[in-house]
C-alpha cells in the first residue's frame, strides 16, 4: 500500500505555501504535507497549522507555535475486493547548523519517535537541514526506530541513499521538485548577476526541465523495517 509524504514548503511559486496550494497537493494524491524554514512565507499558512492535521510544521518550534510537527495517519485501499488499512507516523524536524536556532531537534526528534513507536512501527522522517552532518547522525541516532530519515532543503538530490544495519533507510537530501535548469529553482542570469555585483536581484522561479525528485521506501508493515529505497528523478512532459 502506497503513502505519500511531500515537502511542500516552497510550493506557492517557489516561496511558502498556502491553504490552496496545500489542497491541490492533496488532491493529487499526496497524504502528508511536511515543511521547513520557508515555513512562514506566506501569511496564510497560519490557517493551515490551525486547521489541517495533515499539514505539519518542524516540531522544533518552540511551545505555543501554531500546528504540529508529527502525527499518525491512516489510509485505507481496496485490493481484490479486501479492504487494508495502513498507519503511518510521519515527523517533522528542522536542523540548527547554519539555519534558524529552534529548539534541539535531536532531544525533542528523540521524544516523539518514543510516540509515535508507540502507535505504529512505520514512521518516517522529514529531516529538513543544511548540514549532511546533521542529518546523517540523527539518522544513525534512531536507526532501528524508524522506518526512513529522508533529508529536504538544499534542493540538490544526492547520491547515498542506503539502509542502515539497524532497518532505517536514508537519504540525506531528497532534491526537490521544479524547474532545473535554473540555479536551485531560480532564474539564473540574476542570480549570477547577484554574484558578480552582490546588488539585489528579483530571482524569478525558473521555467526549464521541470525533474520530479524523491524517493521510494520499500518498508515492511509488521516490522517497520526498510526493505529497499530508491531515489526518484523523472522527468515531466507537459
Amino acid at each position: 500500500m502506497d503513502f505519500v509524504v511531500a515537502n511542500g514548503e516552497n510550493s506557492a511559486g517557489g516561496s511558502g505555501i498556502t491553504p490552496k496550494i496545500a489542497e491541490e497537493i492533496f488532491a493529487a494524491g499526496v497524504n502528508v504535507i511536511t515543511s521547513g524554514d520557508h515555513l512562514w512565507d506566506q501569511k496564510d499558512v497560519v490557517e493551515l497549522l490551525e486547521n489541517e492535521p495533515r499539514f505539519l510544521r518542524p516540531l522544533n518550534y518552540p511551545a505555543g507555535t501554531p500546528g504540529r510537527g508529527g502525527g499518525v495517519f491512516t489510509v485505507q485501499s481496496a485490493r481484490f475486493g479486501v479492504l487494508s488499512s495502513l498507519t503511518v507516523g510521519v515527523l517533522n524536524l528542522q536542523g540548527r547548523t547554519f539555519m534558524a536556532a529552534l529548539e534541539n531537534p535531536f532531544v525533542t526528534g528523540l521524544d516523539e519517535v518514543k510516540k509515535l513507536v508507540e502507535q505504529t512501527k512505520v514512521v518516517f522522517v522529514d529531516f529538513h537541514a543544511e548540514a549532511t552532518s546533521e542529518k546523517i547522525a540523527f539518522a544513525r541516532m534512531v536507526d532501528g526506530q524508524v522506518s526512513a530519515v529522508v533529508g529536504t532543503h538544499t534542493h540538490v538530490q544526492t547520491a547515498d541513499e542506503q539502509i542502515f544495519p539497524g532497518g532505517t533507510a536514508y537519504l540525506t537530501d531528497a532534491g526537490f521538485t521544479g524547474p532545473h535548469e535554473s540555479v536551485l529553482g531560480r532564474e539564473i542570469a540574476p542570480v549570477v548577476q547577484r554574484f558578480l555585483t552582490n546588488m539585489p536581484q528579483r530571482f524569478e522561479v525558473a521555467k526549464d526541465r521541470v525533474i520530479l525528485h524523491g524517493a521510494v521506501v520499500e518498508i515492511d508493515e509488521t516490522t517497520g523495517k526498510a526493505m529497499g529505497i530508491q531515489r526518484v528523478a523523472e522527468a515531466w512532459h507537459p
